[in-house]
């Protein structure tokens, strides 16, 4: 597996959306890296792989996957991983990522990133499964912490310490979606910042940017809106504890145009810039 240190700083990317495809393929745009929503072009063909090769022979790629459902108690799918593997095979992507959950069980996919109980028998089953797949891809992978709205009153731990404790033993990479700590934290009544504190810095490569709805009582997490200052104030927290990491924002609905994406990331540009100052990992030290 590739040494943790060797892994790149890809600067400041996007989501990569069909709806962007021709003004990104025009060049020009300033955008470092894009992140793909690995089972869209997990396919034989088609004007999207088409696409993707295209993109791909510009900018770096960063794959994330949402039906890993690494959690699960289903056997791991190998089918999936297969297809996973050979699309890694052709796009050599900076890293693969996917979520801390589970998305199904007894074979069926229920489309969501469902919470995962923090109890010592979920961590050993979620070690294991990662490990498993870490050998099958020959890579580490990169886990996210994703949002969740309810809690298990069997959990034995924190999250983050569940996170920590995962991270170590599975030797694996960490995805911080700064939007999920935050709106994690809101529901569930932790400080976001001590979630952050808690996460081993020399394992995070990337970081997510995302926006959330506020209903007063609970956030969910929408990705369909601007990044909210909250969570900037807490992205400013997020670098100034890990340092100069790839970061991207996603959108997922009601996207706009490509344009509007770039203007915010220019905010995270902004903030990174000012924290770091030279803009190396070590500034962060």
């Amino acid at each position: 597996m590739a040494n943790i240190e060797n892994l790149p700083f890809l600067g400041f990317g996007l989501g990569l959306r069909p709806q962007h495809y021709s003004d990104i393929l025009a060049g020009g745009h300033g955008v470092d890296w894009f992140e793909i929503i690995s089972e869209n072009y997990m396919v034989a063909g088609g004007r999207a792989l088409h696409n993707l090769d295209r993109v791909r022979a510009d900018h770096p790629i960063v794959m994330h996957g949402v039906s890993m459902s690494i959690a699960s108690t289903d056997p791991l799918d190998m089918d999936y991983l297969g297809v996973l593997k050979a699309l890694a095979a052709r796009i050599e992507p900076a890293w693969i990522s996917d979520h801390l959950c589970w998305t199904g069980v007894h074979g069926i996919n229920l489309h969501d990133l469902l919470p995962v109980p923090f109890t010592r028998e979920a961590l050993d089953h979620v070690v294991e499964r990662i490990s498993r797949v870490q050998d099958f891809l020959g890579r580490r992978i990169a886990i996210e912490n994703a949002s969740s709205y309810v809690s298990f009153s069997g959990s034995e731990m924190e999250e983050w310490e569940f996170v920590a404790e995962m991270t170590r033993r599975a030797d694996c990479l960490l995805l911080v979606d700064v939007n999920n700590v935050y709106v994690a934290g809101f529901n569930h009544g932790f400080d976001p910042a001590a979630y952050l504190a808690a996460m081993p810095a020399d394992r995070v490569v990337q970081m997510h940017l995302a926006g959330h709805e506020h209903r007063g009582t609970h956030i969910v997490d929408t990705h369909d809106d601007e990044v909210s200052g909250p969570v900037w104030d807490l992205y400013r927290e997020a670098v100034r504890r890990f340092g100069a990491v790839s970061t991207m924002i996603e959108r997922d609905d009601r996207i706009p145009p490509l344009s509007e994406l770039i203007a915010e990331l220019g905010i995270a540009r902004r903030i990174a810039g000012e924290v770091l100052g030279t803009g190396t990992r070590e500034a962060a030290a």
